[in-house]
């Protein structure tokens, strides 16, 4: 009988023993659930506080007033919102180089300029993207003046026609992207034949002023 009773006394204290473990196993699970939920909220707040303040850092080592940052910022949302693959190219310095008869777009020395095939009016590749500082710009009070420019060959009437069909086509990328028509200054250059080989000659420039 005193055996009978020993052996009960056991499996009660094995069976105690494997509910506390149970206990402490849920426990352990739940406390590392709640855990890993709080240390996540507080890296994404954490990830946001540093881009804010990396975008502000930005602006200010840049030197770039916040109000045309946020301009830029905005116009370069808009850009990439509204185009395809991108073929912008900077020239920092020197003339650029243009295949012979291919459109292409080049920033260079602040001034945007579009370079076209011959006898034709379509913008390259990369337009918005590289009206992204124009935009900004005139968000920030100026306005963006267009100019075109031909080659020398061909008959000059109908050259000068083309130039003004490209400068057209850049103005409605303009409009398209949210610049006001009134922000915007078609002139016709003094010199509409330009110097350069002919690639370089077919082009139109988009320029700020105030």
């Amino acid at each position: 009988m005193s055996s009978s009773q020993n052996n009960d006394g056991d499996e009660r204290f094995a069976l105690g023993l494997v509910f506390a473990l149970i206990t402490l196993v849920v426990l352990g699970v739940i406390w590392f659930g709640a855990y890993t939920g709080l240390h996540g909220a507080k890296s994404g707040q954490a990830g946001v506080v540093a881009a804010e303040t990396g975008a502000k850092r930005g602006a200010v080592l840049g030197g770039t007033d916040p109000a045309v940052a946020a301009a830029r910022a905005a116009a370069a949302a808009q850009a990439g919102n509204a185009a395809g693959a991108t073929g912008v190219a900077a020239a920092a310095g020197g003339a650029a180089v243009v295949a012979d008869d291919a459109a292409a777009v080049v920033i260079e020395n602040g001034v945007v300029k579009f370079y076209f095939a011959t006898a034709k009016a379509e913008l390259a590749q990369g337009a918005n993207e590289a009206l992204v500082d124009v935009i900004a710009g005139v968000k920030a009070g100026q306005r963006a003046v267009i100019s075109g420019y031909t080659d020398a060959t061909g008959d000059a009437d109908k050259n000068a026609e083309l130039a003004k069909q490209r400068a057209f086509a850049v103005r409605d990328a303009l409009l398209a992207l949210g610049v006001t028509e009134d922000k915007l200054e078609l002139k016709k250059p003094e010199a509409v034949e330009n110097a350069g080989n002919n690639a370089q000659a077919r082009r139109v420039e988009v320029v700020l002023a105030p």
